[in-house]
C-alpha cells in the first residue's frame, strides 16, 4: 500500500447563504445552528452523527431545515444546514443528504404541527434508560412538574425508517411539547428554537435526576395529584417565553464558545 497516500476526510465547504435567502430564513438558521452547537456542548450527541434538530422556515410551513447528514454537531453552521420540504425533498444546492430516519420524525411533526416551529431529539444515556422504564419520566420535584400535563409516549416500532409510522407518530404527540419514544429516546417541540430547547434542556437534566434517584434505592417522596396539577399551573402561567430568557443567555455562550456556527 502506498503510504503517501492519504484518504480526504474533510467536509465540503459550502458558500455563505448570508444576503442570499430571506432575513427569516437566515435569522431561523442562525438560531438552527446554534442549537446543534450547544447541543453538543451539552454533550446530547450520544449517538454520533445521528439523531436531529429541525426548524420550520418561517413564512413557508412546507419548508425545514436539518442537520447535513455525516457532519458532527460541532461542525453545523447556518449555510450548510439542509432545507428540505415535507415530502423529504433537498431544496438547496449543498453537496449534503438527510438522515432518513430525520425526515421520517420530523417531516410528520411539521406537516401536523403548524404551532411547531422546531422539533428537537436526542439519544442521551439518560434519555434512553427513561424511555425504557415502564413508569417513564417519574413527577417527582419541582423541575420533573414543568412537563406535567405535557408528556406523551410512542410504542417503540423499530428504527423509524417506515413513513406509515408517521401517523402513529403524531397522533401519540398529539398537542404535547414532550413525546417519550419508549425504548428509542426523546423528543420535544416549540414554537420557537428556544422554547424547543429549553424544554429538551430541562428534560435532560430531570431524566438524569431521576435515575440517580433511583440509584440510591430510597423511599422516594411522592407528591398528590393535587400538588402536582397545581406546580403545572404555577409553570403554564409564567408569560415569559424561553425566547425572552434562556435562549438569549444561550446563544451568547454559543457565541462566547465558538462564533463560527453563525458563517
Amino acid at each position: 500500500m502506498n503510504s503517501s497516500v492519504t484518504e480526504d476526510i474533510s467536509y465540503p465547504e459550502v458558500p455563505s447563504l448570508m444576503g442570499r435567502v430571506s432575513d427569516a430564513e437566515w435569522d431561523m438558521r442562525v438560531q438552527l445552528a446554534a442549537a446543534y452547537r450547544l447541543a453538543d456542548m451539552h454533550n446530547w450527541t450520544t449517538s454520533l452523527i445521528f439523531n436531529h434538530i429541525s426548524a420550520r422556515i418561517p413564512g413557508d410551513d412546507r419548508h425545514f431545515l436539518l442537520n447535513p447528514f455525516g457532519l458532527r454537531y460541532d461542525e453545523v453552521t447556518a449555510s450548510n444546514l439542509v432545507k428540505i420540504d415535507i415530502d423529504g425533498n433537498i431544496l438547496d444546492d449543498t453537496p449534503y443528504g438527510i438522515n432518513h430516519a430525520g425526515y421520517i420524525i420530523h417531516g410528520a411533526i411539521h406537516g401536523a404541527r403548524e404551532d411547531v416551529v422546531c422539533a428537537v431529539h436526542t439519544h442521551t444515556e439518560a434519555g434512553m434508560a427513561i424511555s425504557s422504564l415502564e413508569d417513564g419520566l417519574m413527577f417527582t420535584n419541582q423541575e420533573a412538574l414543568r412537563f406535567y400535563g405535557h408528556t406523551a409516549y410512542h410504542e417503540f416500532e423499530g428504527i423509524a425508517a417506515d413513513t406509515d409510522e408517521c401517523a402513529r407518530l403524531v397522533a401519540d404527540l398529539r398537542d404535547n411539547m414532550v413525546l417519550i419514544l419508549k425504548n428509542h429516546g426523546l423528543l420535544t417541540v416549540g414554537r420557537s428554537v428556544g422554547e424547543a430547547f429549553v424544554w429538551m434542556y430541562f428534560l435532560e437534566k430531570c431524566c438524569a435526576s431521576q435515575l440517580q434517584l433511583m440509584a440510591t434505592g430510597g423511599h422516594v417522596i411522592q407528591l398528590s395529584k393535587e400538588v402536582c396539577e397545581h406546580t403545572a399551573r404555577q409553570f403554564n402561567s409564567q408569560n415569559t417565553s424561553p425566547e425572552r430568557r434562556e435562549w438569549p443567555a444561550l446563544m451568547r455562550m454559543a457565541d462566547e464558545f465558538d462564533p463560527s456556527y453563525r458563517a
